[in-house]
């Protein structure tokens, strides 16, 4: 009998964990040069009453992790560039690379942008960027993205 009364507490955990889940994973795949987007997921989720901290972690995290592996695969694009499918002219490769060092390490912070953020992650890599430089500038730009957002919604719904 002790155990029938709880389910519905294990349920309502168990969807809330999905929930973040859904939302770490949303976010991974949007930082990824995949097309994609997490803010309608997290500003529902919201609207829901999902914690707001872990709202902003979970999204923050699986951004900020689809930018590494965003920066790992540029660590390793270069061994390819001789290749007949290489997706990337020598040419757009090169000036991505002048892009970036003009404007440095700290453009990192603007990893967020639509359509220019992923790349920007993936020039890192390829211009072997310090991954220990590289996290803190995104980890910083993402979050400070998602705690905006998340105070818009909260002004929103309030």
């Amino acid at each position: 009998m002790g155990s029938e009364s709880s389910d519905p507490i294990i349920w309502t955990h168990y969807l809330q964990l999905m929930a973040y889940l859904s939302l770490f994973f949303s976010g991974f795949i949007a930082a990824t040069l995949f097309p994609a987007s997490s803010e309608v997921l997290l500003l529902v989720l919201q609207a829901q009453g999902y914690s707001v901290l872990w709202l902003l972690v979970a999204a923050t995290a699986g951004n900020t992790l689809g930018s590494c592996v965003n920066w790992y695969l540029g660590t390793c694009l270069l061994d390819f560039q001789h290749k007949r499918w290489f997706p990337v002219s020598a040419t757009a490769l090169s000036r991505a690379q002048l892009q970036f060092q003009r404007y440095g390490s700290w453009c990192l912070l603007l990893a967020w942008l639509p359509v220019v953020g992923d790349p920007l992650t993936l020039v890192a890599g390829v211009l072997k960027m310090r991954f220990r430089l590289f996290l803190p500038l995104v980890l910083l730009g993402k979050a400070a993205r998602y705690a905006l957002l998340l105070a818009a919604g909260s002004a929103w719904f309030a």
